[in-house]
């Protein structure tokens, strides 16, 4: 994958993947995810100590941000208090972090160049972003222990020698998180952003209404939050709660005010992410209609949904109602002026137009503007929303479903089922984020459901590993990159939101940063393994799904079913019984070919083995459900 000019460049084959994954110790010592565009790993460390400089020189005042929250994160887990200094004192060993005098334009605004020797570091860039961006591939080559939150005794912070030259494929690279299904603390956000930089994402996609909750505060509305922030709270399966009762009071929510939003805003700005608030319209509204019932087709009075069964309510806002484009331009000039980001995701997905095939005033509003269909009437909705955007300085992005009925001239279009939507944007000219629920879903399942977390559909790490955002015959101009979003309908804790993004994420980060030539999925395997021992210093929560084993059927002759083994991790080794009793490295070993289960058999059991260890967890399942893992299309995300 990358150039070295030492025996390390062995170690980046498939075959070396399954001798240096046995064991911490055995692992290269250069894991940088995203992949770097060019590293060569060169004879010798750099030893941080108290005494190393930053040293940032003439550039000082623009970069001194980059430079202390790099002096902050070593002190955090050294106990270093490194000092930033103009100039470097000629006896002491110095990390320079400098903005280049003249544009170098094969890195761009977000790429840097770094340079480690035994007694300097140097990390040049066009702009503080990359100067960042730099900061972050640094800190991947200390030892897992610098991402402790407290002092490790007795570590040595060994930096080996590389030179690096890196810049991003795309310059959209989300991640999106739900909080309205659930609603996540303002200190859980930070650390959210704080763990995405590391990976080089630069958008954080805050998805901040929906029909389980409104999470901002706007000024002049105070329903919003005294009403829809907040709904009965239920505990289970997503699907299975009931209503709420006749006088049950709503006490599961919460919501930011506008200080904690400028506080975040603040907060992820300083870090080189921009955030992108989404306040989801026409449809996924009824946190906003339970607060103001007025804007709605039917006014009737709705309480906000504790993620029960899904049902046809009036979730969507009346087009023709003028007291709904008056609470949007309230709602949207508070927006503008909360986040500083050129963007606003206006939502626009899943809008049930039943209601306005029954409403007087949209029926009314159609004849009058020469509407012929329900689609026709969310583009006009569309059109007009956009205008009130662009009156407020920002620009118009909506899920792929405004393209129905047609597109509003200026609006970008985040495609999320598959790339379809996305594709027929950009060859209308538009820009494109890719977001496909089948490549880069965080909520859907990442392993076998038998034995993970209760959700739907399914996005294992090597499939987000392979999407491909640029499709043929498409101008990868108008493809600004793309994201993974988590929705949070089954994930009701922070921990499990940290479990459903950790290690997925990783893979999405190289696959919106690195070059698509550079991408191999053993070689970026076994660097995530190594990754994952820096989660666990974090204290960040993770799956380790991708070492369990992969059960699938395939139909044999005369109709029996057979069984296929597999692992999306290299290199493992797979036992597996028909019998009733749980496998170890003493029974059969899968030799790649289908499995015809004996006469008899009513389950198979299987476990993932490596270095004569068991690694991944122990699967026992149904042949009887096992036949409805007969090949099939691929799963919508969407029940």
């Amino acid at each position: 994958m990358y150039t070295y000019k030492t025996v390390a460049l062995l170690l980046l084959s498939t075959l070396c993947f399954q001798t240096f994954a046995q064991k911490s110790t055995d692992f290269p010592r250069v894991n940088i995810i995203p992949a770097p565009v060019s590293l060569e790993v060169k004879k010798g460390d750099f030893v941080l100590d108290p005494n190393v400089a930053i040293v940032i020189g003439a550039s000082y005042n623009e970069v001194v941000s980059v430079g202390s929250l790099l002096s902050e994160r070593i002190q955090q887990s050294t106990g270093y208090h490194l000092k930033i200094a103009r100039q470097a004192a000629k006896t002491s060993k110095a990390i320079f972090l400098i903005i280049n005098s003249t544009n170098d334009a094969t890195i761009g605004t977000e790429g840097y160049t770094m340079s480690v020797e035994p007694a300097k570091i140097t990390i040049r860039a066009n702009k503080p972003a990359g100067l960042f961006y730099g900061v972050q591939s640094l800190m991947q080559l200390l030892p897992p222990a610098i991402e402790s939150t407290s002092v490790v005794k007795g570590q040595k912070w060994n930096i080996p020698c590389v030179e690096i030259a890196d810049n991003p494929r795309f310059k959209w690279r989300g991640l999106m998180l739900d909080v309205s299904r659930h609603f996540f603390s303002k200190e859980f956000v930070k650390r959210y952003i704080d763990e995405m930089v590391k990976y080089k994402f630069n958008v954080f996609h805050w998805h901040l209404s929906d029909d389980q909750g409104w999470r901002v505060e706007i000024k002049g509305l105070p329903e919003l939050t005294s009403v829809g922030a907040w709904r009965v709270q239920r505990t289970g399966k997503r699907g299975t709660f009931e209503p709420a009762e006749a006088g049950e009071k709503a006490t599961y929510g919460g919501y930011y005010t506008q200080d904690e939003i400028r506080e975040i805003v603040k907060y992820a700005e300083e870090r080189h992410v921009t955030i992108l608030p989404e306040i989801d319209v026409p449809g996924h509204s009824l946190s906003l209609i339970s607060a103001y019932p007025n804007v709605s087709c039917t006014g009737e009075h709705y309480n906000v949904n504790p993620l029960t069964k899904f049902k046809r309510e009036d979730n969507v806002v009346c087009v023709a109602n003028d007291s709904t484009w008056k609470l949007l331009d309230i709602i949207y000039t508070q927006i503008a002026n909360l986040f500083p980001g050129m963007y606003i995701h206006t939502g626009g997905d899943e809008a049930y137009k039943g209601y306005w095939k029954e409403c007087p005033k949209d029926q009314a509003l159609m004849k009058t503007k020469g509407i012929a269909t329900p689609e026709e009437l969310q583009s006009y909705f569309e059109k007009r929303l956009e205008q009130m955007i662009i009156s407020k300085g920002k620009r118009m992005i909506g899920w792929d479903e405004i393209l129905e009925g047609g597109l509003a001239p200026e609006a970008t279009v985040m495609s999320w089922r598959g790339t379809e939507g996305g594709i027929k944007a950009a060859k209308m000219g538009h820009d494109v984020i890719m977001s496909s629920q089948y490549d880069a879903y965080l909520d859907l399942y990442q392993g076998d459901p038998i034995v993970e977390p209760f959700t739907y559909g399914y996005c294992r790490m090597k499939t987000c590993y392979e999407f491909e955002p640029i499709a043929d015959g498409v101008d990868p101009k108008y493809i600004l990159g793309g994201q993974a979003n988590l929705w949070t309908e089954a994930v009701p804790t922070e921990r499990h939101a940290e479990y459903m993004t950790w290690p997925r994420a990783l893979a999405i980060s190289e696959v919106y940063w690195s070059p698509k030539e550079r991408r191999n999925w053993a070689d970026f395997a076994s660097r995530m393994e190594w990754r994952l021992n820096y989660l666990d210093a974090a204290k960040v929560k993770y799956a380790r799904s991708a070492f369990d084993p992969v059960i699938t059927a395939t139909k044999g002759p005369g109709d029996t079913l057979l069984v296929k083994l597999d692992t999306e991790i290299p290199g493992l080794d797979l036992y597996y019984t028909f019998t009733t009793t749980d496998p170890d490295n003493y029974y059969p070993k899968y030799n790649g070919q289908p499995l015809l289960p004996p006469k008899g058999a009513s389950e198979i059991r299987v476990i993932t083995y490596r270095d004569g260890k068991p690694i991944g967890k122990q699967i026992n399942f149904s042949l009887e459900n096992l036949k409805h893992r007969l090949p099939a299309p691929r799963p919508s995300a969407v029940e």
